[in-house]
């Protein structure tokens, strides 16, 4: 988040396992740290002067579900830690997807039982399941060079957030202090993925972006020999099914609506 807008009592430190990556994201407004979540003592030295905990955590495309994950292991260890010092209360990132009535993978259990063990923890927690994040189709999975690529078919709209319009709610939700709150952030628009990687092409001013297209069951069976791919296509497939409604008045009416469109967000990227 922009230095400005954090709360004096949010550590402006920011923990993460690529330094540079994190420093050209964020610049000279944050001090970023190195950190590894099997290390209980480097958990334990980045929480000692914290009043609050907020987690980004994710799962490697090429691991299994027996690798050390750090939703499912790395949280255990900063709950125990965070009881111990008396952390006021713990933010954590989720998704909307996770809930997918129809789609039972070992990714998504671990993001349910991390829910699960934050509400079981006794801290005070504030929850997040937002929706696709604009950035996904530019700077994440879905762009490659100046291609977008789509597989399989998009049957819902997803009401994607900007990046920036996730932070500020946010750091309203740490503002406002209600403990033991769950949000779901979403943006102002609902498209499916064929409709913004035409707005993409349509609207992206830095290059020439193109669009293709292969059948989902294509990477599925390459994902019979690439656990890469073979997240990918889940991850696909998941995005590309959940009937995601629009459910984010409440969010709106406590920590504010967001303000960039596909639109706006596309021309100032």
């Amino acid at each position: 988040f922009p230095s400005h807008d954090i709360p004096q009592y949010v550590s402006q430190s920011r923990y993460c396992r690529d330094t540079d990556k994190a420093q050209r994201l964020f610049g000279s407004s944050a001090n970023i740290i190195k950190g590894d979540l099997r290390d209980t003592q480097a958990i334990n030295d980045s929480l000692k002067d914290a009043e609050y905990v907020y987690c980004n955590l994710s799962v490697e495309p090429d691991s299994t579900e027996s690798d050390f994950q750090a939703e499912r292991d790395g949280l255990q260890k900063i709950l125990s830690i965070a009881i111990n010092m008396n952390i006021k209360r713990i933010g954590y990132m989720s998704s909307l997807a996770h809930r997918h009535p129809d789609m039972h993978w070992w990714v998504f259990e671990i993001k349910k039982n991390a829910v699960k063990s934050i509400k079981k923890s006794g801290l005070n927690y504030t929850l997040f399941y937002p929706s696709t994040f604009m950035e996904n189709f530019d700077k994440g999975g879905y762009r490659k060079g100046n291609t977008i690529n789509l597989a399989g078919t998009s049957l819902h709209k997803m009401y994607l957030i900007a990046g920036d319009d996730y932070a500020q709610q946010v750091v309203k939700a740490f503002e406002i202090d209600t403990a033991n709150a769950e949000y779901y952030p979403q943006g102002l628009e609902g498209f499916n993925a064929e409709e913004i990687a035409t707005m993409f092409v349509m609207h992206y001013t830095k290059h020439q972006l193109k669009i293709a297209r292969v059948p989902l069951f294509l990477l599925q069976c390459i994902g019979l020999f690439s656990r890469k791919m073979k997240y990918a296509s889940n991850i696909i497939h998941a995005l590309n099914t959940y009937p995601e409604k629009f459910e984010a008045e409440h969010t709106w009416n406590e920590l504010g609506k967001p303000e960039i469109t596909l639109k706006e967000y596309i021309l100032k990227s």
